[in-house]
Order: C-alpha cells, then sequence, then structure tokens
C-alpha cells in the first residue's frame, strides 16, 4: 500500500472553476481576461529517495518547504549474509511514489521544473536490453541487485585489502564489503553465468537516474565513495560551474587487474562507468516520454546526476545553520559533520585539503559538495541495532500494545518509562540509569573508525531479569553505545586534522529527542536539526534544482534551501560529563578485550 501524506499547501494559489460566473463576466473584455487567466505556475523540485525497505517521493518549492510526500513498499530477500533486491519492483515502486506525491500535494506536471535521486549504495546488474541478471544463487532474475548490507563478500574484501593498492588510501586504507569491488569479484566467482550476461554494473542511485533518462553517466559520488574511481583526477581538468560528463580518467587498470577484474578495463570501464559528473549535473536531455509516462511528469524535465541517500541527507541539512551559530569565514561548513540516522549512520564532513583518515572513508573528492574533499565514517547497524534489541526482547509485545493503546511509538513509550524510572531508582540525572549495563554496538561489524567488520556486539551487564524496566534500560544502553561509537568518530577525525565542532542529524533517529540529547552529551557537541525533517528528499530535490539551472552552483542551492530548526546543547551538569567519561573508557575496552579474546581462540585452533 502507498502511504500519503502531505503539508499545508499555503503557497498555493486558489484554482478558478471552469465554469464560474458573475454578473459582470461579460461586461468588459478585461473581465473576461480575468476569469480564464490562469494561476501563476509554481516552481517545484521533486526528490526521490529509494532507502532499505522503501522508495519515497517529495515535492519542495522554492523556500526548501515540504509540499507532499508519498512512500510504496519494496520488497527484499534475506537469506543469511545475503540480501536482495529488485531493480523492477524498485522503478514501480517508485513510479507509484511519485504519482501519490503529486497527487496529494496537488501539483501539476509541469510544475515539477526538475527532479534527482539519492538512494542505498546497492549493486545493480542489467544486461544489453536494460533487462535484470540475477545476482542470487537462487537464479530469480528479478533478484538483481545486491543490497548495501550483504556481507557475502567479507572474504573478496580481505584479499584485495591485502593487495595495499595504492587506491585504498582513499578509502581508509581498506575495503569494506559493502563496497562494490568485493561484490563484483564474488559475482564473477561465484556466478560465472550472471557475470558474462551483465552489460552494466551501477550503484542504484545511478540506474535510477539512467532508467529515467536513458543517460549512462555516472554519479562522482557513487564511483568515488564506492568503487575506488579516484574523482581528484578531474580537480585540475575542470570546475563545477562549468561542469560538463567527463570523460573517466580516475580508473586505476593496475588495481582491476590485480584482482581478477581486468576485464572490466575494456571499452574505457563501459560496464562500470566510461563518464562521470558532479552531483546535480543535467543528465541527458533530462527525462525520457516513456519515463516521464510512468512516472506522470513531462517528457524532458531535466534529472540531475545522483546522489547516494546518505549524501543527499548531508547535502539536504549540510547549511542548516542559525546565524547564530554560523562562523563569519567561508570555512565554517568545513567544522560540521552531519549525521544521518537510519537504519545505518553515515558521518559525513568536508575539507578543503584532502585528509587521510586510516579506519575512516576517504578522502573522496567531490563525492557530496562538488570541490570539496568528503570524510566518511560510519556505523553500519544503528536504527536497526535498535530495532533488533527491541524486536527480540520478551517484554516487546505487552509494550507494545500499551504503546498503540496510548496512540504512540514503541519508542516514545520506553523514553517515558526511563524518565519515571529516575524518580523511582533515585539516579541523578537519566544516563546515570546504566551504570552496570554497557553496549558494544558492532552487531553488523564495525565500518569505522576501526573498519573491523569482524567486530561483534557485545552486551554487558545481562541478568535474567525480562522486564519492561530492564528492556528499557538495554535500549538506554544501546543508544549510549552508539553515540560513544560516534564520539569515536569524531575524535579519531579531528586527530588527523578535522576542527569538527557542530553536529547536523537527520533522518528517522534524529526524531527521538532521548536519541539527539544522549549523543549531543556524550560527543560534547550542540546538535542541529533542520527545520525541514526530510532532509534526504531535500538532498534529492535540491539536485534536480541545479540540474534545472535555477541556481548556479549545488552549493547555491544547499544554501538557498536548507534551514536551520531546533538546537540541541550538551547538558551543562558536570556530573553527566565526569559520567559518559568513564562509560567511554569502557566502550573502548570492549573491542579491545574482543581482539584479546580473538586471539586466544585463534591460538587454540592452530
Amino acid at each position: 500500500m502507498t502511504k500519503r501524506s502531505s503539508s499545508s499547501l499555503s503557497d498555493t494559489a486558489p484554482l478558478l472553476s471552469a465554469g464560474s460566473t458573475d454578473r459582470q463576466s461579460c461586461s468588459s473584455a478585461s473581465s473576461i481576461e480575468m476569469t480564464t487567466s490562469e494561476p501563476p505556475r509554481r516552481t517545484v523540485f521533486l526528490g526521490v529517495d529509494v532507502g532499505t525497505g522503501s522508495a519515497r517521493a517529495g515535492l519542495f518549492n522554492m523556500e526548501g518547504r515540504l509540499l507532499g510526500t508519498s512512500s510504496s513498499p519494496i520488497q527484499i530477500w534475506k537469506e543469511g549474509d545475503c540480501i536482495e533486491q529488485s531493480s523492477t519492483d524498485i522503478w514501480h515502486a517508485v513510479c507509484a511514489a511519485v504519482k501519490a506525491a503529486c497527487s496529494s500535494a496537488n501539483v501539476a506536471a509541469e510544475e515539477v521544473v526538475g527532479l534527482g535521486f539519492a538512494a542505498t549504495c546497492s549493486l545493480v546488474a542489467v544486461d544489453a536490453d536494460g533487462s535484470p541478471v540475477s545476482v542470487s544463487w537462487s537464479g530469480d532474475a528479478r533478484r538483481n541487485i545486491i543490497v548495501w548490507m550483504d556481507h557475502r563478500a567479507v572474504n573478496q574484501a580481505e584479499r584485495i585489502n591485502s593487495n595495499n593498492s595504492p587506491v585504498l588510501q582513499f578509502c581508509g586504507g581498506s575495503l569494506s564489503p559493502e563496497m562494490q569491488a568485493p561484490k563484483l569479484l564474488w559475482v564473477k566467482e561465484n556466478l560465472q553465468e550472471s557475470w558474462s550476461m551483465a552489460f552494466r554494473w551501477m550503484d542504484l542511485s545511478d540506474w535510477l537516474a539512467y532508467r529515467a533518462t536513458g543517460d549512462d553517466t555516472r554519479s562522482l559520488c557513487t564511483t568515488v565513495c564506492k568503487w575506488t574511481y579516484l574523482g581528484h583526477a578531474h580537480m585540475q581538468q575542470v570546475n563545477e560551474r562549468d561542469s560538463r560528463n567527463m570523460e573517466a580518467c580516475g580508473w586505476d587498470d593496475v588495481f582491476w587487474e590485480e584482482i581478477g577484474l581486468g576485464d572490466l578495463i575494456d571499452g574505457n570501464y563501459a560496464k562500470i562507468g566510461r563518464s562521470v559528473a558532479f552531483p546535480g549535473h543535467p543528465m541527458g536531455s533530462g527525462l525520457t516520454s516513456t519515463a516521464a509516462k510512468e512516472l506522470g511528469l513531462l517528457a524532458g524535465t531535466p534529472v540531475g546526476t545522483s546522489l547516494i541517500d546518505a549524501h543527499a541527507g548531508g547535502v539536504g541539512v549540510m547549511e542548516s545553520v542559525p546565524n547564530s551559530e554560523s562562523q563569519d569565514n567561508d570555512n565554517s561548513i568545513c567544522n560540521r559533520m552531519v549525521l544521518v540516522c537510519g537504519t545505518s549512520t553515515c558521518h559525513m564532513a568536508i575539507s578543503e585539503n584532502k585528509l587521510f583518515i586510516p579506519g575512516v572513508w576517504g578522502p573522496f573528492w567531490s563525492a557530496m559538495v562538488p570541490e570539496y574533499w568528503l570524510t566518511e565514517g560510519g556505523q553500519s547497524a544503528t536504527g536497526a541495532l535498535l530495532d533488533h534489541l527491541v524486536e527480540n526482547h520478551k517484554a516487546t509485545p505487552l509494550l507494545a500494545n500499551r504503546a498503540a493503546s496510548q496512540h504512540i511509538s514503541l519508542y516514545e513509550l520506553l523514553n517515558r518509562t526511563l524518565e519515571s524510572m529516575v524518580h523511582e531508582m533515585k539516579v541523578p540525572f537519566l544516563s546515570a540509569l546504566t551504570e552496570s549495563i554497557h553496549v558494544l554496538p558492532d552487531f553488523h561489524g564495525n565500518r569505522s573508525p576501526v573498519a573491523d567488520p569482524k567486530s561483534k556486539g557485545t552486551i554487558c551487564g545481562l541478568t535474567l531479569d525480562t522486564s519492561e524496566k530492564q528492556l528499557a534500560l538495554l535500549y538506554l544502553a544501546a543508544i549510549q553505545g552508539i553515540a560513544y561509537g560516534t564520539r569515536h568518530i569524531v575524535e579519531h577525525c579531528n586527530s588527523h586534522g578535522h576542527k569538527i565542532d557542530t553536529l547536523l542529524a537527520c533522518g528517522g533517529l534524529a526524531k527521538n529527542p532521548l536519541y539527539i540529547q544522549e549523543h549531543a552529551d556524550i560527543v560534547g557537541c550542540s546538535i542541529i536539526l533542520p527545520k525541514e525533517n526530510e532532509s534526504v528528499l531535500l538532498g534529492a530535490a535540491i539536485l534536480g534544482a541545479v540540474a534545472s539551472k535555477q541556481y548556479p552552483s549545488l552549493h547555491d542551492a544547499m544554501k538557498a534551501l536548507n534551514a536551520a530548526g531546533q538546537v540541541i546543547h550538551p547538558s551543562k551538569d558536570s556530573r553527566v560529563k565526569k559520567y559518559h567519561d568513564a562509560k567511554y573508557q569502557i566502550f573502548r575496552t570492549l573491542y579491545e578485550q574482543q581482539l584479546s579474546y580473538r586471539s586466544i581462540m585463534a591460538q587454540a585452533l592452530s
């Protein structure tokens, strides 16, 4: 079922009824002209975001305000480490969401002047006709996408990293199994028929733009962040304002040959990208007639080169800073880190100069904001971790029923439970409830800063208690563990040249006040929330705004369409800082102990 929602359309001009008349309607030519004139056409930007579980569409006006949004679910197959989706299913969901969003916002096709796509960094395989090619053991042709979180290629990633290729220094020193080269190698080694059939391998957001326009140009965002493309090969050749389709010159032939994928070099890397462009660059001639009909839009509508969904969140929020928080110099944007908080969390910071940070992805040139270097930290399971812990607890069914009866979310009920426990247990502040329970949140490995996909989650302090209150404590301890992970990333980045002093947060978890306050207290930074909650959709829409030439650059569009909302400050209570400093020490030792235990067991089995 497609879910719809829309906001007030106060800026919509009233429509005149075609059959309406009054006593003076025929008394003069001017009267006739008044009744037959069309209302002023709005300028509307459309953003499409394909997440792990749904495709969403959002429409924004020239002030960056959401006019209407809609979502449509997408199918997913999970079998162990293999997680797959269907590009056909996703395109149908995109079309449904776009049509429903336009309908709910009462936006006509001719009012949409540009659109952009954002999506998870999943890997799509299609043949020469654009039809799906299976990437599944099942052989099911529908299953032609390896989802971003798929970890089937851990072994391939380890072998690639053992070569110590120079390109790896721009990925934090090693490739993650969530990146595309290990996944491509896995397919070649395990599904040879699919490997020979595949004519194009694409990041999902690039495939969406290709499906919409027929233009195979890839984004610097996807190719640089997930495919080892060296975007800075273009640094001296072109800038964003002179942007054009750029012939790919940032691939490293030696890297692809030494990892066993030298056949991808053929045709100037025709299968994985022979031309690239800055995010927001206009694709081809805009929407094809076929895609326009499927989406309910006009053929030729400009489409911007895509972004990965987290990076679209960065574009949608990074300039959402109130004047009181902003510095006078132009480099203040380089002191910010955006947390895109959803199923996983990405930590995005930019700099004017390249900064090499072990265990943190990047530096990526022009991968988010053109002509800036991107540093990308991340945690592979955040929202997914909280869901996992809560959904698998014995007390959850009863709590869920109670939350439903009160018309609130389960997490809001857990937050209220914790507030009541502060008084019952007579602790000085809410965070202190977890004095004896500690969580290392690496349930899906550690993406950064230790970059260990084999890291496991740890819960220290469990008892036989299965009550609702125990669940609330586990939930709080997990939030704190995630926040300690963010602190670790921020400290690690700052120790290698960044000067991050402000956080901006968006995504589903950013709507949880407890989650945000714990992060502010633990990291010790103010956290700015954007005025517009749908930051990923806004970031995608900004791509369309730039492609339609409404703004001269992506950064100009960000400044015009980003807006600040609430600012959350760290607690001024010195006891809170002392408490979290102590728990942070324990957090750091949990991973060190895990390494020690891993070594002991390896020796026992050697």
